[in-house]
């Protein structure tokens, strides 16, 4: 058993996948239309064949609560594994993406979190 798809609940589709191509650098994998939404996916560029990232629309009630809840409690939503978090701080930070924890290390893992700009806190994370 692996890990097929996993969800991201975002406030705009397109903002998202933006955000998520243009400056985090997923591609895109899937983009159909379902109404006045899409079925949009994106996956790793390293692995393109790998685990797929729906961004799905956050209209069902309890996701405001829901993504409110982890936002103000400072937990991310989501955890991507970079190379090296120090240089993805630097990368993404001048490209104006806003943190909400500058790296730390904690033993054997470094952390950092950042705000998608949709809604969500993410986490990257290297080590371990």
């Amino acid at each position: 058993m692996r890990i097929h798809l996993t969800s991201a609940f975002v406030d705009d589709q397109e903002e998202a996948l933006r955000f998520y191509t243009e400056v985090l650098g997923f591609v895109k994998k899937h983009d159909v239309p379902l109404g006045e939404d899409r079925w949009l996916t994106v996956v790793s560029a390293e692995d393109p064949g790998g685990t797929e990232l729906l961004l799905e629309p956050s209209r069902h009630p309890a996701v405001a609560a829901y993504k409110a809840g982890l936002a103000e409690d400072g937990i991310p939503a989501l955890s991507f594994a970079v190379d090296d978090v120090h240089a993805e701080f630097d990368r993404l930070r001048g490209l104006g993406v806003r943190f909400t924890q500058e790296p730390l290390e904690m033993g054997r893992v470094t952390t950092a979190v950042l705000d998608d700009t949709c809604g969500n806190l993410v986490q990257i994370v290297h080590g371990a």
